[in-house]
């Protein structure tokens, strides 16, 4: 067994669902053969925000780092159902120029004026 979801049908059937509801595909997704953990990447803050909603994950953990001089902020969220750890994760590449960004959870509610 994949995961503590029944088959590995059950857990892209899970994200079907989503797709279904009318979120966008993840434009990666990764069960890992013979442990429980599926991980779905997404391409933007509203997507990451309509999956977490979906799967009920709160937020787990926000890093910045750089990479090939890019920063980049990465976004994971995780929940776990059935037995099987699910986490949605978003990076997004910010600017120096925006640090307030780097030091909110969610940027999109902060309010312009305190930006």
């Amino acid at each position: 067994m994949v995961t503590e979801l029944a088959t590995r049908a059950q857990a892209f059937g899970l994200i079907a669902e989503g797709v279904a509801a009318g979120l966008s595909a993840p434009w990666r997704l990764y069960l890992a053969r013979g442990c429980r953990y599926l991980s779905l990447s997404v391409g933007d803050r509203d997507e990451w925000n309509a999956w977490r909603t979906h799967l009920g994950c709160p937020e787990l953990s926000v890093r910045v780092y750089e990479s090939g001089g890019e920063i980049r902020r990465s976004s994971v969220a995780e929940v776990v159902l059935d037995c099987c750890r699910i986490s949605v994760e978003l990076v997004e590449e910010v600017s120096t120029g925006d640090l307030d960004q780097l030091l909110v959870a969610d940027p999109a509610s902060v309010d312009p004026e305190e930006r």
